[in-house]
């Protein structure tokens, strides 16, 4: 998510600053180069030292003749954006009124001058949060197109966003927007069918994949309505569904006003009559299965124009087979292109899957994390609806 971006990480003097080894290292395992930047009240919470073993590159911790800020922040140098992480509400009260007392605010000021992007993740307690000063500081800088992290409120204080969110910010900074002021769609992980009060039917996905491309749109710019049964996420809008029929709805619904579609979700083939009490177990039961409706068939025919991405998985682990059911569901329905993977993969980190477009183009395979795999869906995705605009 972030192979090739270069991250000037400017670390300022919260207690926060103690998770600046990990969030350097979060940062380094999505691809990103990082050299840091550290005031002087950072420095007395963590040692340089351990921060250039985060990033395997010397830190700056004062200004010399060598003029780092500009070396790391000016026109056309070495960063391609600035993290301020943790941000303090000094911090972003001096940035927000152009003063450069530290190496972090001089770099901060450098950087916005030159139009690089910036990003902050803000960390203090909450009543310095409330002040209408920083408040007054933090809106001027989300003016100037400073982009936020923004901090979790736990126990009367404003913590240090989450990595995964901090490095999404990032990502969103430095990637290119091909799917700015888009909408789209995305269905994660597995449905429901209750059978009592108790027991569900259900499968073995993860929402993994669902999730990482929602998080690719995002990154790409997209606003993004995420449906499915699992957590609430910071980069999309979460609607919460249990059941197939309750998802089908909910699609139906946020498409109308969707650029597209993408059902990633392992969405139940059947469904049964579910009854009101308990079954008692140690008794012979027998459970009369259903067909549920296909969501895709559902939302096309409320949508005749609408781009829409399906998904396939097959237990053959052969290629040709699945690139045959990928073509029969993809002309069944009408569908922009879809992704056939391999049911082995389900709750896996990694995958390998073959995107199946028009008829008469060649499958495209991508392999990797699923987070690069859902790069390569949001970029085809892009393409799409550049093509149906």
């Amino acid at each position: 998510m972030l192979q090739g971006v270069n991250v000037a990480l400017g670390v300022s003097g919260s207690i926060a600053a103690v998770k600046v080894v990990e969030l350097a290292h979060e940062l380094r395992r999505h691809g990103a180069s990082v050299r840091a930047v550290m005031s002087p009240a950072a420095t007395n919470i963590v040692h340089p030292w351990a921060v250039d073993f985060a990033t395997d590159e010397p830190v700056v911790t004062e200004i010399t003749g060598d003029v780092e800020h500009v070396e790391l922040c000016g026109r056309d140098e070495w960063a391609d954006v600035l993290l301020l992480a943790p941000a303090t509400a000094n911090t972003a009260g001096k940035i927000a009124a152009a003063v450069d007392d530290t190496p972090v605010t001089t770099c901060a000021t450098t950087a916005l001058g030159a139009g690089m992007p910036v990003v902050m993740a803000p960390a203090m307690h909450e009543p310095m949060y409330d002040h209408p000063g920083v408040l007054e500081a933090l809106d001027t800088l989300e003016a100037w197109g400073v982009r936020f992290a923004d901090p979790r409120i736990e126990e009367g204080k404003a913590k240090i966003a989450a990595e995964d969110d901090i490095v999404t910010q990032v990502a969103r900074a430095a990637t290119p927007q091909s799917l700015s002021g888009t909408h789209v769609v995305v269905t994660a992980g597995a449905t429901k069918e209750r059978i009592d009060p108790i027991r569900i039917l259900t499968n073995r996905a993860s929402g993994k994949t669902g999730r990482a491309v929602a998080r690719a749109l995002y990154v790409r710019g997209a606003t993004v309505t995420l449906v499915q049964d699992g957590p609430e996420v910071p980069y999309a809008d979460v609607v919460a569904v249990e059941t197939a029929s309750e998802m089908m709805k909910a699609c139906r619904q946020t498409a109308a006003t969707a650029d597209a579609l993408i059902s990633a979700a392992a969405i139940s083939d059947f469904t049964a009559d579910a009854v009101d009490e308990k079954i008692r177990s140690g008794s012979p039961l027998s459970v009369d299965l259903e067909p549920t409706p296909k969501l895709i068939d559902s939302v096309r025919e409320a949508y005749p124009d609408l781009p829409i991405v399906g998904f396939k998985a097959e237990t053959s682990g052969d290629d040709a087979a699945m690139i045959a059911e990928a073509e029969r569901i993809r002309d069944r329905v009408g569908l922009a292109f879809v992704v056939a993977n391999d049911a082995s993969v389900m709750g896996d980190d990694e995958t390998r899957v073959l995107i199946v477009g028009d008829e008469g183009s060649d499958p495209v395979e991508a392999v990797g994390s699923k987070d690069v795999v859902a790069g390569r869906i949001a970029d085809r995705l892009a393409v799409e609806i550049g093509r149906s605009a």
